[in-house]
């Protein structure tokens, strides 16, 4: 029996494990790539810190944020509320864990959460997620083809002090890629306890 190669795929989080990786296979997870820099809905912009920098695809259209645009993934765009959830407090440290499949070099990740009044039987858009992440990490070398420090360790861990909210919540952390179009889009179900 011959078996078809798979493709390396990019990234995901895998701890605590994102909605991708409960809901898809580890090969699929790690692929969910559309345009870099969330909330913008054009394509063609210069990072803002970093003009040198591949410029972006068009980031995935509301209602198709969690797949990232993807068919195969689409399973992940459903609106309700009965995914599995991590239980978590306001005010909690909540550490997270990118793995990679695929080396890139990096500008950015940044890291959205669902408006207090979010709804969420609706489908999941920009207008859901506050405007600005709570919480960036960026890299910082200019120009990405010559820098050496914008390799993320593998994995890479994060530490993000939760803002406060009441019961379901969606983060949404989106990996921005320096020398390409792209970005590695997640979702994490959570709900605040406390």
């Amino acid at each position: 029996m011959t078996q078809s190669r798979v493709q390396p795929r990019h990234g995901l989080i895998s701890e605590p494990a994102s909605r991708a990786n409960i809901y898809l296979p580890e090969w699929q997870s790690a692929g969910l790539e559309s345009g870099k820099f969330f909330p913008q809905t054009q394509g063609g912009l210069a990072d803002p810190y970093a003009s040198d920098d591949v410029y972006n695809d068009v980031p995935p259209v509301d209602g198709k944020i969690a797949s990232a645009g993807l068919d195969y993934a689409a399973e992940l765009d459903r609106p309700g509320s009965e995914w599995q959830k991590h239980p978590v407090a306001s005010g909690q440290k909540l550490p997270i864990t990118w793995s990679f499949h695929a080396p890139h070099k990096t500008r950015r990740w940044n890291y959205f959460i669902t408006r207090e009044d979010w709804d969420p039987t609706a489908p999941l858009s920009r207008a859901q997620f506050e405007p600005r992440p709570f919480h960036q990490v960026q890299l910082n070398g200019q120009p990405y083809w010559a820098a050496d420090d914008l390799l993320p360790e593998n994995p890479t861990r994060h530490e993000l002090t939760l803002p406060r909210r009441q019961g379901y919540h969606v983060l949404l952390s989106v990996w921005e890629v320096a020398d390409t179009a792209k970005g590695f889009y997640q979702v994490i179900d959570l709900e605040f306890t406390g």
